[in-house]
């Protein structure tokens, strides 16, 4: 009977601990958490992973600062909840920052928390995600909470292009502490809520003597529009989280696995007779790429990526025939499509994403050229347009090019063109394929001839006319096999989807070596 009353007992302490780390730091800073819009930790676990699958790791983990640590205590846990569950049903392992507990700030036990469960999602190929709250490195600590930081990135780069790597920012995260979300894949952000910044508005005053709110300096508007640093900001943590859930259901579990398929519910022969009519005759007029993509893909459903940010190139996740594919298209719309600094560096690290997690590469192409200007030039649109010749010609992951109207001078041969390695190049008959525009063609070929002239201008209407007659349209590429056919707009989703059934076994490979320099 005794051992029993002492079986018992340990039970119901167990039990009474366990409850007690569920509280984080207590009920009135839960409600400072509420009181601020922002869930919990362990309310945004809940909510995001499948019901009833999280399995808490490390529950009773507490820091090492001794009995007279932060506000002299201890929390079974700490600032951060650790653990496994399934989304979609497939596992996933995450990590959430409790900022009720020592505002969410890392300790070299929380940081080896977090490593636990990173190492676990590479031994086991699964995906990682981050839950950001924090008020950044544990001042009590010195040195050791830096060494913590260090330690989780150099596993954010080790498990790089292995695992899906997804960090939300649900509050702050400032100083050292933006350097992990910085290397995952892809980094979501509620505006209001979430902040990143190395230096906070008063150093910065401080230093510059600049004012500015935190959301101005490192908001979720902010990264989603103007620094690129954010992939994705939604108004609220719920549809936020939603959002992680829906990208993940685009995702392999890691680089050995297949894509997802959700198997074939549009119907992969379908014919579009509206696609003959979104390109303008006019050589010049904007159209909405986003009309093709969306007409292309199965039902529509079209993940984009980084939206809000250089918006003259478009990317994101999409299916056909099931199956997850990778979208880079120029977007007409916004400065011609013409590729800049910031879409160069937007496409690159997407199609390299593409290529760690064997995603293949649809690529819809209308691009006059790079932008010219003072600016690029000396911002490094050398450098910084080659990331993405790099990253197309290093790519070994199927890759299919549709060229539905101009494709100039060096953009043409960037955008997963046949020089590139691209497996599949198709044009419609509206394309336009030549070193440069007829229209500065003539300019410079015909200059004598222009200057001499009665009337320059009918004479410049006339070359040009001539010039895009005989050299800008596909059939000279495709006479010399740099395009695989022609094609009726009609036709491209079937034509894209046979493509890659017959892509799907495709073997390629790059020349031994330990990794190449891409010019970062």
């Amino acid at each position: 009977m005794a051992i029993e009353k002492q079986n018992e007992q340990r039970l119901e302490d167990l039990h009474k601990r366990r409850a007690r780390g569920k509280r984080g730091g207590g009920r009135n800073k839960i409600a400072s958490q509420h009181e601020k819009g922002k869930l919990t930790a362990r309310e945004r676990i809940d909510f995001f992973l499948d019901p009833d699958t999280f399995e808490e790791l490390d529950p009773f983990v507490t820091h090492w600062s001794g009995d007279t640590g932060p506000e002299g205590r201890k929390y079974d846990g700490d600032s951060v909840v650790t653990g496994f569950g399934k989304v979609g049903g497939r596992l996933t392992y995450i990590y959430a920052q409790d900022f009720t507990v020592f505002g969410g700030s890392l300790s070299e036990a929380s940081a080896e928390k977090i490593c636990k469960v990173m190492d676990l999602s590479m031994k086991n190929g699964a995906p990682v995600i981050g839950l950001t709250d924090s008020g950044g490195a544990r001042i009590q600590e010195g040195v050791v909470s830096l060494a913590g930081y260090g330690d989780i990135f150099l596993r954010n780069t080790m498990a790089s292009g292995v695992v899906p790597q997804i960090s939300v920012v649900l509050g702050p995260c400032a100083g050292g502490a933006v350097y992990s979300p910085a290397i995952t894949d892809f980094i979501f952000m509620v505006e209001e809520i979430g902040q990143m910044y190395i230096t906070g508005p008063s150093v910065v005053e401080a230093a510059t003597g600049e004012i500015v709110t935190h959301e101005q300096l490192g908001g979720a508007s902010t990264h989603a529009t103007t620094s690129g640093v954010a992939h994705f900001a939604y108004s609220s943590e719920e549809e936020c989280l939603e959002q992680v859930r829906r990208l993940l259901s685009f995702l392999p579990q890691n680089n050995m696995d297949d894509v997802p398929n959700n198997g074939a519910i549009d119907d992969i022969n379908r014919m579009d007779p509206e696609l003959q009519h979104i390109v303008p005759d006019d050589h010049v007029k904007p159209y909405n790429m986003k009309q093709i993509i969306a007409r292309i893909i199965d039902n529509g459903d079209f993940m984009e990526i980084q939206e809000k940010f250089a918006e003259n190139i478009i990317i994101g996740l999409a299916r056909m025939n099931g199956k997850s594919v990778g979208i880079v298209a120029q977007q007409p719309m916004i400065k011609a499509g013409v590729l800049d600094i910031d879409a160069s560096e937007k496409a690159a690290r997407f199609v390299r994403f593409c290529d760690c997690f064997n995603i293949p590469v649809i690529t819809l192409v209308d691009v006059s050229g790079f932008l010219p200007g003072l600016d690029q030039e000396h911002r490094g649109i050398i450098r910084h347009g080659a990331k993405l010749i790099y990253a197309y010609a290093e790519a070994t992951v199927p890759k299919i090019t549709i060229l539905t109207r101009k494709a100039y001078g060096g953009a043409y041969l960037v955008m997963g063109s046949k020089h590139l390695r691209a497996d599949i190049n198709y044009a419609w008959p509206t394309a336009e394929i030549a070193v440069m525009g007829p229209e500065g063609a003539v300019n410079i070929l015909q200059r004598a001839a222009l200057s001499k002239s009665e009337n320059p201008d009918d004479l410049r209407s006339q070359l040009v006319q001539e010039y895009r007659n005989k050299w800008a349209n596909p059939y000279l590429a495709a006479g010399r096999g740099y395009i695989d056919d022609i094609i009726d707009p009609i036709e491209t989703r079937p034509k894209i989807i046979k493509a890659l059934e017959m892509l799907q076994n495709k073997r390629d490979s790059t020349p031994p070596k330990k990794h190449g320099n891409i010019p970062l």
